[in-house]
């Protein structure tokens, strides 16, 4: 079943990942919210699959890289949760839609950017605990703590306030969603390997 489950969690990462890309290409906001409340759960999943495999010699840095995915989740699905009912649903005043409305660039927005740089934190030390035992392997391993980079900018960038800039009224906001579509470029493969992984280890 550990296998099952973990390999179910890949298989989440890799269809959300993929369908958020194809949402923001369309600009299909909706859709895009609604699968990033999915994808969470799917990596959280996988990462309790790598986790469980780990060595003790290295769970310091796998327990840690569990944990990060249980926050990230907890950021996540509350930023696409209230994308998907607070701010659909309801008519908000003008403060509070600057501050709820994702593409306002406001706390929200900055919680995504939060919840995404711990994700990365995740994947670094879900890599640095793995012992790659194939090629596939390796490059998993070194695609999860490359990742990890990206909790320097998710983190820091907001505190410049670049973003809050950035918010013009009436933009496309194109710019933004061709930089997510490249971020699904780069996380994708780790979603295949992670399954590729997964089912090797079924058999």
């Amino acid at each position: 079943m550990n296998k099952t489950i973990s390999k179910a969690g890949s298989a989440v990462v890799t269809v959300t990942v993929f369908l958020f890309a194809l949402f923001l290409l369309i600009n299909f906001s909706m859709g895009g919210y609604f699968v990033c409340l999915i994808l969470p759960v799917g990596f959280i999943m996988m990462t309790a699959g790598l986790h469980n495999e780990i060595e003790s010699d290295r769970k310091v840095a796998a327990n840690i890289g569990l944990i990060l995915a249980g926050v990230y989740a907890v950021f996540i699905m509350l930023v696409y949760f209230t994308q998907l009912t607070t701010v659909n649903n309801e008519q908000l005043n003008e403060q509070a839609e600057k501050l709820l409305k994702f593409p306002n660039f406001g706390l929200i927005f900055n919680f995504d950017l939060l919840g995404y740089g711990l994700m990365a934190l995740s994947t670094f030390f879900t890599g640095l605990a793995m012992k790659p035992k194939d090629k596939a392997d390796k490059w998993l391993r070194a695609l999860m703590m490359i990742h990890g980079v990206f909790y320097l900018s998710c983190t820091y960038m907001p505190m410049t306030g670049m973003f809050s800039k950035m918010a013009t009224p009436g933009g496309d906001g194109l710019g933004g969603r061709l930089a997510l579509v490249a971020w699904c470029v780069y996380f994708l493969p780790i979603g295949i390997l992670s399954f590729l992984h997964f089912n090797k280890q079924e058999k």
